[in-house]
């Protein structure tokens, strides 16, 4: 299973919260930065419904999967 880790930084003049190398919007203090990054790592652990999904690799190919609703990651929040 994967385990996303959502980290509150310093971003663009205020706060945001990061997952990877992606940024969530910028939030003016690091209060308001930690409880979104709280609500969606808790919105990543609900499971919702098996549905077909399609993606573009880095390589320009696209993928059809089956996603299954259940399989939802492990997540943490990191201040």
């Amino acid at each position: 299973m994967a385990k996303l880790v959502y980290e509150v930084v310093q971003h663009d003049g205020g706060w945001a919260y990061k997952v990877g190398d992606t940024f969530s919007e910028t939030f003016p203090t690091h209060d308001h930065a930690l409880r979104a990054a709280e609500t969606a790592a808790a919105e990543q652990r609900v499971s919702g419904s098996t549905d077909g999904i399609q993606y573009e690799d880095s390589e320009g190919r696209w993928h059809d999967e089956l996603a299954k609703g259940d399989d939802r990651p492990d997540t943490e929040v990191s201040e």
